[in-house]
């Protein structure tokens, strides 16, 4: 069978397919999933460009969904024909993160989903959304689960909360359609004019164009009178947590999740303590998160965004579109 496999050097033009042996029928708690769809993160793009070092010869993406083709003796939870989803940290099911790493994560420490069939523990994938076609149900392997771990999980999100979100990619878009859906108030930066449209669009109540407005933590904490925001999903790292800190409100939640803006850099600790704001790092989440995560999909009926769609051919053409960040949402692979 073909699978997209990270090259030697890791970039993409090296990126291509490979033959792999089939998987064959799966042994006891395992099940074979017939692979349809996928989704980009930005930690694929690092894989296959070879600044997240990875064996030559893996293969690529972290999100994968198909159907059940078999299962194995034992495994109770699906059958043939069950639409599936793979989970980013499969052997982390429930309880508190014990994994800090990405040793066993789909597409880097272990091989992905850029493939026709794998064979894999039937603990390593939930049921798919209900109406989700493959690519859809790949977007909250990662992405998705992200937000919802960082905005109900960790930060307790209620309605009535004020939440800040930074850019327009998948985590993001992700975030604002669960905070709308759970009755928040969203506010939403980006450098693209037609983005914060777009954003609106999909409900957010307040944009800032953070190019236009440099102190743009101010202009939020401005914009709810002074009280900052309840919550706060850092995507930028260095470059962008100062601004997050002075938008937050006292004792409020700064979730760290991305590190577009820089990995290293001073931390305002006097304005973070003075703030007395909790600041945690996190990668997406358990297996039993993203099945709750599943269950409030099915419950308020809410579809991710899909910017583009490629077939798996064309996976390296899918990351350079990634590359130069012209996307809103999601990029989907389905074959």
């Amino acid at each position: 069978m073909k699978a997209m496999t990270v090259g030697s050097p890791a970039t993409l033009d090296t990126l291509g397919f490979s033959e792999r042996p089939d998987p064959g029928a799966p042994g006891r708690g395992a099940i074979r999933v017939a692979l349809h769809g996928s989704s980009l993160n930005y930690h694929d793009l690092g894989v296959v460009t070879g600044h997240m070092p990875a064996s030559a010869g893996r293969i690529a993406l972290a999100d994968g969904s198909g159907t059940v083709e078999a299962v194995g003796e034992g495994v109770t939870e699906f059958a043939v024909g069950d639409n599936v989803v793979s989970c980013f940290f499969p052997d982390w099911q429930d309880g508190a993160p014990t994994i800090g790493d990405f040793s066993r994560t789909p597409g880097d420490g272990i091989d992905g989903f850029a493939t026709e069939v794998v064979v894999a523990p039937a603990t390593a994938f939930t049921h798919v959304p209900k109406g989700y076609d493959a690519v859809e149900a790949a977007t909250i392997t990662t992405a998705g689960l992200t937000a919802w771990r960082a905005l109900v999980g960790e930060g307790g999100l209620k309605a009535g909360d004020v939440v800040l979100l930074l850019g327009t990619g998948g985590v993001s878009i992700w975030a604002l359609q669960i905070a709308k859906a759970m009755g928040a108030t969203v506010l939403l930066t980006s450098s693209s004019g037609a983005k914060l449209d777009r954003a609106r669009e999909l409900g957010a109540d307040h944009v800032v164009n953070y190019r236009e407005v440099r102190d743009w933590g101010r202009a939020v904490r401005d914009w709810t009178g002074g009280r900052g925001v309840d919550q706060v999903l850092e995507l930028g790292g260095a470059g962008t947590l100062s601004n997050s800190i002075e938008a937050v409100r006292v004792g409020g939640h700064i979730a760290l999740i991305g590190t577009v803006a820089g990995v290293t850099g001073d931390v305002p600790t006097a304005a973070l303590m003075g703030k007395q704001a909790r600041l945690q790092g996190l990668i997406v989440g358990s297996r039993r998160q993203q099945q709750d995560f599943v269950r409030a999909i099915d419950t308020v009926g809410i579809r991710p965004v899909v910017d583009q769609r490629f077939p798996l051919d064309q996976l390296p053409e899918a990351f350079r579109v990634q590359a130069a960040a012209g996307h809103f949402g999601k990029i989907g692979i389905e074959w």
